[in-house]
C-alpha cells in the first residue's frame, strides 16, 4: 500500500504512541476488525478496516479478523466469504482469522465464574417485563424478582439452559450490577439468551448464545487485543465492557481459557482498552444494513454488489480503486465528532487514482455517423496514440482509421447555440489525431433526425503536414465504424437524489428518494483494442469518464463496461457550486 492511510495523525494514534512510550503491554499493539456476518461490508466498515489494520501496520503490531458470530439466526457463510474478500481487496490481510464461536466454551466458563461470585443470575422475566423493570433515563429500574436466587440454583438453571430444557426466551442470564445506574447499559444487562438455532460453525452444539457486549470484551482479552477500536454508539457500553473484564479477571484465571489451549488455539490474554471514534457518514447515501438489505430483498437494486450500492463489493464492481477508498478515509480523519462527508470528496479520490492509473481509449456512447467524403470507400490506415498523456511508460497503441466514423451525437449541432465550438454545418473541427474536417452535408432519416454528417478532410492538417498546426476551436474523438466493437455500457450515478435520504421529516422514506437516473444502459462503440480487455480493467474513455470492465458480466466477444465516475463533478455543477 503506497498511500498514507496508515500514518495519518489522529487522537487514537497519539494514544498508542503514549502507551508505547509508557511500555504498556510491553510496547505491543494488537487490534482487530470484528464484523458480524449478517450482511455485506460497506463504506463505513472501510473506515474501521483502514484504522484497525493501519494502526497495526504502522506500529508493527497484529490485527485479527474476527467474526462476531453470536447471533446465528441472522448470519450466513455467504457474508463470511464476502467480508474476507473485501478486506483483502481493500489491501489488508489479517494476522489470525478468528470467530467469537471459537470461544463459546470460554464464555460459558466465564459466566459460571460470574454466577459463583454472585455477579450473575438466571432471570425468568420476559423481554417485555425486562423493559418494564429497567426504568427510564429519569427513573431507576427495579430489581428482578429472580435476582436473589442462590448460587447453586443459578448454576443449576444455567446448566439446564445449556442442555436445552427451556424454550426460547424463557430465561436469560443477567449480570448483577445496579438497577439504579444512570447508565441503562449497567442495569443488570443480559449476558446469555436461549436461541435454538443451528450455528454455521458449531452446528447444534449450543442452544444458548452470548450477548455482544459480553462476548466482545472476552474475545478481545483472549486474543491479546490492546486497543479495541469501535464507533461512538459503544461509548455508553464501555463501562459494561470494563466491568466484565474486571469481574472475570482473565489474567489471574488462566483455567478459564484452557479449552482454547486444548483446541490448539493461540491465546495472549491481556486487558484491552476500548476507544471510540466517530463513524463515517456520507451524503447521498444510506449505510444502514437493514435498509441495504431491504433494497436487495425488494429488488430495488440488482444485489449486494450492484455498482450503485455503497457496499465494498458494489464499489469494486463499479471500478472504485481500493487505494482511493483508503485515501478518502485518511483525508476524512479520525475524530470523536460525528459529521457527514460529501460524496464528491470520495469521487475526487477516485478520479485522482484513476487519472494516474487508467490508460486512455476511444469510445462513442451516443453514435452519429461521420463520413469523410474525400477519402475512398476502402480507405484504411493505422494511427498511433499514447496510452497515457502524462506517463510515457504506458507506451502506445494502434487505432484503426477509416472513411466512416462514429462520433458523439452531442458533438454535432445543426442549429448551433452561442458558445458551441464543435461540428456544425459549414464549420470545422479537429478529429483527434487525424486532422481538420469541414461539414459539407447532412443526412436525415424519415423522421427528420440527423442520421449522418458528411465532411471533407483537409489533408494539409494531417500530422507532419504544413498545416498540422492550424488552429480550430473544437477537437472531438471518434472510432472507426468498420473496426469498432459494440459494447453494453452501463452509466451509473448516485443511487439517491437528495443529500440526506434518511431524513423523514417530510413524511417520506429513503425509498422515495431513489434516483430514477442512477443507471442507464446504452449500446456504445469502442476502439478495437478493448476487444480483449480483462474483467475489472479500468480505462478512461476520452472526454467521457472513467469506466471498468464489469467483473461479473464482461467477457471476450461480449464486452460490458460500467461507468465508474465522470471526468468532472456533475452534481456540483448542477447545484451551481
Amino acid at each position: 500500500m503506497t498511500d498514507a492511510a496508515a500514518a495519518s495523525h489522529n487522537f487514537i494514534r497519539q494514544i498508542v504512541l503514549d502507551e508505547r512510550a509508557a511500555n504498556k503491554h510491553g510496547g505491543r499493539v494488537g487490534t482487530r476488525f470484528p464484523p458480524e456476518p449478517n450482511g455485506y461490508l460497506h463504506l463505513g466498515h472501510a473506515k474501521s478496516i483502514c484504522l484497525n489494520f493501519g494502526i497495526a501496520r504502522e506500529f508493527g503490531g497484529t490485527c485479527n479478523l474476527r467474526f462476531d458470530d453470536t447471533n446465528p439466526a441472522k448470519e450466513d457463510i455467504e457474508y463470511v466469504e464476502s467480508i474476507k474478500a473485501d478486506v483483502q481487496w481493500l489491501g489488508f490481510d489479517w494476522t489470525e482469522l478468528r470467530h467469537a464461536s471459537d470461544y463459546f466454551e470460554v464464555f460459558y466458563r466465564c459466566a459460571e465464574k460470574l454466577i459463583r461470585d454472585g455477579k450473575a443470575f438466571v432471570c425468568d422475566l420476559s423481554a417485555d417485563q425486562v423493559r418494564e423493570y429497567r426504568g427510564t433515563l429519569t427513573e431507576p429500574g427495579r430489581n428482578s424478582p429472580f435476582r436473589e436466587r442462590s448460587v447453586e440454583e443459578n448454576l443449576d438453571l444455567f446448566g439446564r439452559m445449556r442442555a436445552g430444557e427451556f424454550a426460547d426466551g424463557a430465561k436469560t442470564l443477567r449480570a448483577k450490577i445496579d438497577m439504579a445506574s444512570g447508565n441503562i447499559n449497567l442495569r443488570d444487562p443480559a449476558l446469555y439468551r436461549i436461541r435454538k438455532v443451528p450455528h454455521q460453525n458449531t452446528g447444534n452444539a449450543w442452544c444458548i448464545y452470548p450477548m455482544y457486549d459480553y462476548a466482545h470484551c472476552i474475545s478481545d482479552a483472549v486474543e491479546g487485543i490492546t486497543h479495541s477500536l469501535c464507533t461512538l454508539e459503544f461509548e455508553d457500553h464501555r463501562p459494561l465492557y470494563d466491568w466484565c473484564l474486571a469481574q472475570i479477571d482473565l489474567p489471574d484465571h488462566p483455567e478459564l481459557v484452557q479449552p482454547l489451549i486444548d483446541a490448539g488455539l493461540k491465546t495472549n490474554v491481556s486487558t484491552p482498552r476500548q476507544i471510540e471514534f466517530a463513524r463515517g457518514n456520507l451524503d447521498y447515501t444510506v449505510m444502514s444494513k437493514r435498509k441495504l438489505m431491504e433494497l436487495v430483498r425488494d429488488g430495488l437494486v440488482a444485489g449486494w454488489d450492484d455498482p450503485r450500492m455503497p457496499t465494498l463489493s458494489g464499489l469494486r464492481r463499479r471500478g472504485f480503486p481500493p487505494a482511493a477508498i483508503r485515501n478518502f478515509w485518511e483525508r476524512a480523519g479520525v475524530t470523536k465528532q460525528n459529521s457527514t462527508i460529501e460524496f464528491s470528496v470520495l469521487e475526487g479520490c477516485v478520479r485522482e487514482a484513476l487519472d494516474a492509473a487508467a490508460p486512455r481509449r476511444f469510445a462513442v456512447l451516443d453514435p452519429l455517423k461521420l463520413v469523410i467524403a474525400n477519402l475512398p470507400d476502402d480507405h484504411a490506415e493505422t494511427l498511433t496514440f499514447p496510452n497515457h498523456p502524462k506517463n510515457e511508460t504506458f507506451g502506445t497503441r494502434s487505432v484503426a482509421f477509416s472513411r466512416e466514423l462514429w462520433i458523439e451525437r452531442e458533438d454535432f449541432m445543426e442549429t448551433p447555440v452561442k458558445g458551441f465550438h464543435r461540428l456544425v454545418p459549414g464549420g470545422e473541427v479537429r478529429l483527434r489525431g487525424v486532422g481538420i474536417v469541414k461539414c459539407t452535408d447532412v443526412e436525415k432519416d424519415a423522421s427528420g433526425n440527423v442520421s449522418a454528417v458528411h465532411c471533407t478532410l483537409d489533408a494539409e492538417t494531417r500530422h507532419g503536414m504544413p498545416g498540422a498546426e492550424r488552429k480550430v476551436k473544437g477537437t472531438i474523438h471518434w472510432v472507426s465504424a468498420r473496426h469498432a466493437i459494440a459494447a453494453e455500457v452501463r452509466l451509473y450515478d448516485r443511487l439517491f437524489n437528495v443529500v440526506n435520504p434518511d431524513d423523514d421529516s417530510d413524511g417520506k422514506t429513503y425509498r422515495d428518494h431513489l434516483n430514477p437516473d442512477s443507471m442507464r444502459i446504452v449500446r456504445g462503440w469502442l476502439e478495437a483494442s478493448l476487444a480483449d480487455a480483462a474483467p475489472e480493467s479500468a480505462v478512461q474513455f476520452e472526454r467521457l469518464g472513467f469506466f471498468v470492465a464489469d467483473r461479473r458480466d464482461h467477457a471476450s466477444g461480449k464486452p460490458v463496461f460500467n461507468r465508474t465516475v465522470t471526468l468532472r463533478d456533475s452534481w456540483a455543477q448542477a447545484a451551481g457550486k
